[in-house]
């Protein structure tokens, strides 16, 4: 794909990179990269910038960084001539490989590679004694890094309407959603608390007052906040009390949600991100 040299303050960023974990996303039909594996029942978005091993998997006296430089590419499709023209793509997974190419010193786009794309090339797979460390050379000449995919193609019976399952099902932060409905609950029941208290205090001096009062006259006497209690629970008229509180809540309910969809369409909210539609409707009813 491409050769670039590393060194300097460039190299430590990227060691950096490795240390924080940072993680590259690409996308193909819309789908982000995928990076899972069924042995070990996990499936998660991108691919990591590289690993770090530590003293005792090396035998050095530091970390040692690495970089995965070699990305193997697997994409499902599903063709159906009697549904639908072409194929349609069903799934895109990574599986990242840290390798140290035979590099000539003239790379061209028609070299060989005798580890990627050589006649007989062996697989690419990870292997202890191939990896790419993050380090210079023994003299502190810049690292080489050649940069190769591949890609395979798998047919696959999934249909294109369930591509998204695996994104939205046994995702690894959902640890994370729990504890942001906990937190949001408990910023809901302080501002409950917060309102009752400032009401209280409020309809205090009237709660007073009308318990204070003696006489019939004083006692049919309505101040405050109890004027408006005839408009508010005055029963409609002309129709029945449940068909009045379905139009209205469903009313509300519909804006709410003509509304969130208007902003999906322009782009303000992603699909992708769960939780933010519904988010987006329940903002918008309370609103």
């Amino acid at each position: 794909l491409c050769q670039i040299n590393v060194a300097g303050k460039k190299l430590r960023w990227m060691r950096k990179l490795v240390d924080r974990q940072y993680r590259i996303n690409l996308k193909f039909d819309d789908l982000p990269v995928l990076m899972r594996s069924k042995e070990l029942n996990y499936a998660v978005r991108g691919y990591p910038v590289g690993f770090m091993a530590p003293p005792s998997h090396t035998g050095l006296k530091s970390d040692e960084f690495y970089l995965y430089n070699h990305l193997k590419f697997t994409i499902t499709y599903r063709e159906a001539a009697s549904e639908f023209n072409g194929i349609r793509i069903t799934g895109f997974d990574v599986h990242p490989v840290s390798i140290q190419h035979n590099i000539e010193k003239s790379l061209t786009p028609e070299s060989t590679i005798k580890t990627c794309n050589a006649p007989d090339a062996p697989s690419v797979e990870n292997d202890p004694n191939s990896y790419l460390p993050l380090r210079t050379g023994p003299v502190g000449e810049a690292l080489e890094v050649l940069y190769s995919y591949e890609v395979k193609w798998v047919e696959s019976e999934l249909l294109w309407s369930d591509r998204w399952d695996v994104y939205l099902i046994g995702a690894p932060d959902d640890d994370i959603h729990f504890f942001a409905i906990v937190n949001s609950l408990m910023i809901v029941l302080f501002l409950t608390g917060a309102i009752g208290t400032i009401m209280i205090r409020t309809l205090r001096k009237d709660i007073a007052g009308y318990n204070e009062m003696q006489t019939l006259e004083e006692a049919q006497e309505e101040t405050g906040w109890k004027l408006v209690h005839g408009d508010i629970f005055r029963p409609p008229q002309h129709s029945s009390m449940l068909l009045s509180v379905a139009v209205g809540t469903g009313a509300q309910i519909g804006m709410a949600f003509l509304i969130t969809m208007i902003c999906a369409i322009v782009g303000l909210l992603n699909p992708m991100k769960k939780g933010q539609t519904l988010t987006a409707i329940i903002i918008l009813y309370v609103l």
